[in-house]
């Protein structure tokens, strides 16, 4: 789409749903915000895609949530007590709770969100593995009887992805979407506004009743709503993007392009900050059911390859105070982080020597399919310097460009690369999991239940489940070190570098939440 056409729609959508704007108030102004990329899966189970994780953020609430110091609070939870030692636990829902189709939430549409959420979640599966039933005794009471203690219940819970729905659409079978979204949470999905590829509206839920006690920090607390509409307009070309924002026509860009950044900082009313502190890792993931990368020989030649140095330059080198190398499992200077054996992330790289080492492998010249997205400028630098250094050590790399949605509906297939499915795609980690294994997805090696790609490691299976027992948070690190040092030796993915990824909006925009982009608390004052 030509930059002229995409600031028209932008201009007429927001002049349809702002205009006239004075003496009104703020509630009657819409924000207009720029994602990241477009909304290809309304099912916060079926996919980890940050853009879906936003939008639940919006739709769905959840049982527990975490403040802005990473610390759990109760959030649709009245009460909670245990017994036994720690291996009953009763959750006690607070009264005022309703779904968007006027439906009050029960304890057994709670049940059934957990369920199919610990089948995908990693976190979930750790939780699941302890439990010996989950219950709803009464329509506000959820019980779990657990086989072992297990502290971190809440901390599960919390997760984003067990965003609490309908018992009926969390009866849906966990490897298909749901079909509609029905959450409880501060503003409802308008899906008849929906435009796909383009837009996406939210409207407030004039039935939600905010949590009455604690502050309003990240996504725990009092999710209070100061604006009546939120609309979503993806701008994939970032010039056109920055355009819109220096005229008003956006008042939130999420991630500004960061070889923008300059000209961004140039703009007199608007405020440029990190607010997401747990960064963005890069990650080329492989499919390990599939030859070549079901060779963990292969796949170590991959790691050695890549230079996270020369990635990063090549993602943030207009901003390189943004970027870090020497990135293993988690982000550097947090308790799990470990230095152990990220010398092989370093550069220079005798591609020579690499290329022997591919065929000394077992490498036959078999052409691997690999995913790359267009419409996320970071993912594309990212993917066309790891595909031609792929190309350098001897892949045969057939380079598949599209949009990111294409990606996520993509990379869920398990057929073969050649009947529609993939070798490798690139995306960033970003979230929870980058300071903490428990929810971390591309570490696991659980097969079947993994996240895309499949792995089996039996290895990191068994650290992953000792972190849990782990009595204090040194024996936790001293098992992060070692999953490390196993990860090298039969990685599921490639790490890249990481980055930090600034949010602009315009100075009028009051009070926006730490964190990922969130619509409550945040007001418009103009």
């Amino acid at each position: 789409m030509k930059r002229r056409s995409v600031l028209k729609t932008a201009a007429a959508i927001s002049a349809s749903l702002a205009a006239p704007r004075v003496g009104r108030a703020d509630a009657a102004k819409p924000v207009m915000f720029v994602p990241h990329a477009d909304l290809a899966s309304i099912d916060p189970v079926w996919t980890t895609a940050d853009i879906t994780r936003n939008y639940s953020l919006a739709v769905f609430d959840t049982l527990y949530g975490y403040d802005a110091q990473f610390q759990v609070q109760p959030q649709m939870v009245e009460g909670q007590k245990t017994e036994d030692d720690g291996k009953t636990w009763e959750l006690t829902l607070r009264e005022d709770l309703a779904f968007h189709d006027g439906q009050k939430v029960l304890a057994r549409d709670c049940v059934a969100t957990i369920k199919r959420f610990c089948v995908r979640d990693p976190f979930g599966q750790a939780l699941m593995q302890r439990v010996g039933e989950i219950t709803a005794p009464s329509d506000t009471v959820i019980r779990f009887r657990m086989k072992q203690p297990f502290p971190l219940l809440p901390n599960a819970l919390a997760q984003v992805y067990c965003a609490i729905m309908p018992q009926r659409l969390a009866e849906t079978d966990p490897m298909k979407q749901i079909p509609e979204a029905i959450g409880s949470g501060p503003f409802k999905f308008l899906a008849d506004e929906r435009i796909p590829g383009s837009r996406v509206a939210f409207a407030k839920n004039q039935a939600y009743v905010p949590r009455k006690s604690g502050t309003p920090s990240f996504n725990a607390g009092p999710k209070i709503v100061y604006v009546d509409r939120v609309v979503w307009n993806f701008i994939p070309d970032p010039a056109t993007a920055s355009a819109a924002l220096q005229q008003r026509e956006v008042d939130w860009w999420e991630n500004p392009s960061l070889d923008l950044l300059p000209q961004i900082k140039t703009y007199k009313d608007v405020t440029l900050v990190v607010k997401d502190r747990t960064g963005e890792m890069g990650c080329l993931r492989f499919n390990q059911l599939f030859p070549p990368f079901d060779n963990p020989a292969i796949r170590r030649v991959v790691v050695e390859a890549m230079d996270q140095k020369e990635v990063m330059e090549a993602v943030a080198g207009a901003a390189p105070s943004l970027y870090k190398t020497d990135i293993g499992l988690f982000v550097p200077g947090t308790p799990m982080a470990s230095s152990n054996g990220v010398q092989v992330t370093r550069g220079p790289k005798d591609y020579a020597k690499l290329k022997q080492d591919l065929a000394a492998a077992g490498y036959h010249g078999e052409k691997i399919v690999v995913l790359a997205a267009t419409t996320i400028p970071t993912i594309w630098a990212e993917a066309s310097v790891a595909a031609d250094t792929l190309t350098k050590v001897g892949f045969n790399v057939d380079l598949q460009s599209m949009d990111w949605g294409s990606v996520v509906q993509r990379r869920a297939s398990r057929e073969p690369p050649a009947k529609g499915g993939w070798n490798i795609f690139f995306t960033w980690l970003g979230g929870f999991g980058n300071i903490s294994p428990a929810p971390n997805i591309a570490i696991r090696g659980n097969g079947a239940a993994a996240w895309f790609g499949w792995p089996k490691n039996d290895k990191i299976e068994a650290l992953y489940t000792q972190w849990f027992e782990a009595p204090d948070p040194a024996a936790q690190q001293k098992i992060c070190a070692a999953m490390q040092a196993a990860f090298w030796q039969n990685p599921t993915y490639a790490p890249l570098g990481m980055y930090d990824q600034p949010t602009a909006f315009h100075k009028y925009m009051q009070d926006v939440p730490e964190g990922w982009p969130q619509f409550y608390s945040l007001k418009k004052a103009i």
